[in-house]
Formats: structure tokens, sequence, C-alpha cells
């Protein structure tokens, strides 16, 4: 696949988490909990990806392959998954749409860069740069001018 359209998948998959959030968090609104709104939205998300799973899944991995896993990968991702879109729809109805997911953008983006320079998760390592700061200080000071009143 294309530089390009893989691009285009990455945007359009931030308009969905963004809207989702949105949604989530009206829901989180009306239960009076964004915890449950989080199970609720993981519980039809297992349900929607299961149904894709099956339509698109050749085999299943093998007892070798799912051995070999370590454990902390079968439950790290969903407790910071948890975690972090909890916190999204808990504060969307708080600081606004445009406010958390620049902001939450900024968090992503920063973690990356760090993440990224060190090599962390066993992903290879990409060294802070000047392009690199000066993309960071301009998201920064564009997040800080999306949220001036």
């Amino acid at each position: 696949m294309s530089q390009l359209s893989l691009s285009v998948l990455a945007f359009v998959g931030g308009i969905f988490l963004a809207a989702q959030g949105t949604y989530n968090a009206q829901l989180g609104v009306q239960l009076k909990n964004p915890l449950l709104a989080s199970a609720l939205a993981f519980f039809f998300s297992t349900v929607f990806a299961l149904v894709i799973v099956l339509f698109t899944m050749k085999d299943l991995p093998s007892r070798e392959t799912i051995r070999q896993i370590p454990i902390y990968l079968w439950f790290t991702g969903g407790l910071f998954c948890v975690l972090g879109i909890s916190l999204y729809y808990y504060t969307i109805p708080k600081l606004g749409v445009s406010t958390m997911i620049s902001i939450g953008l900024c968090g992503q983006l920063v973690f990356a860069v760090i993440a990224g320079h060190f090599g962390w998760f066993n992903f290879p390592s990409d060294p802070i740069n000047l392009k690199r700061v000066i993309g960071l200080i301009s998201m920064i000071t564009g997040v800080l001018l999306i949220n001036l009143k």
C-alpha cells in the first residue's frame, strides 16, 4: 500500500476516533458514568471486531504461536486503552471535543517521539532531530492557538 493511501487511512482513523469519543462521551454523560460508557464501548467494539475476524481470518494462530506471546501483551494494551479512552470520555464533556482531542494528540505525539527516540517497545530507534523538535514546538503552538479563548 502506498504512503499516500496509508496516510489517508490514518487520517480517516483519526476522524473515527474523534467521532467515537464524542458519541461515547455523550453516552457517559447520559449514564452519569464514563467508565460504564467505556465498558459498553469496549463490549460493542469486541462484538464488531469478532464479526470482522470471523469474515476475514483464514487460520487461527497455532498453539506454539500463542505460547510464545509474553503474558503482559495479552492485557497491557487493553489496560492502557481503557484508561486512555475513559479519560477521553471523562474530559470531552468538560473541555470540549476540540480542546480534548488537541491536547490528547499532543500527548500522543510527544510520547511517540520520545518512545521512538529510545526505541521503546522493541521498535526501531528513530532519533530526535531538529526537524522533530521544530514539529513538536509547532504542534504545541497549534494546540495553544486552538485552545485560546
